[in-house]
């Protein structure tokens, strides 16, 4: 499913995305699997709240790390949790 700078990507009903504090990092929480989020993959995510659409996500996320290639690795980052049903 291709997206769009128009999509404006949430979390499924089912994931949650919670702090562990023993491990100190980020997690996506889902009814049968955990996934340890690493580097800025909380960051985006949090943004991910269904009022953004993906321009929006990616322009702040570009005033926040300058220089990082946020227009092009956030949409494929997205879009892959999106084909993997924990986005919508």
């Amino acid at each position: 499913m291709p997206h769009s700078k128009a999509w404006t990507p949430v979390l499924h009903r089912s994931v949650t995305l919670r702090h562990d504090r023993v491990r100190d990092t980020d997690l996506l929480v889902m009814p049968e699997r955990v996934v340890v989020l690493r580097g800025s993959a909380s960051a985006v995510l949090r943004l991910c709240d269904g009022e953004r659409p993906l321009g929006a996500i990616v322009a702040e996320l570009a005033d926040r790390y300058p220089g990082a290639p946020v227009a092009t690795e956030v949409p494929r980052f997205l879009g892959r949790l999106r084909e993997e049903g924990w986005l919508r």
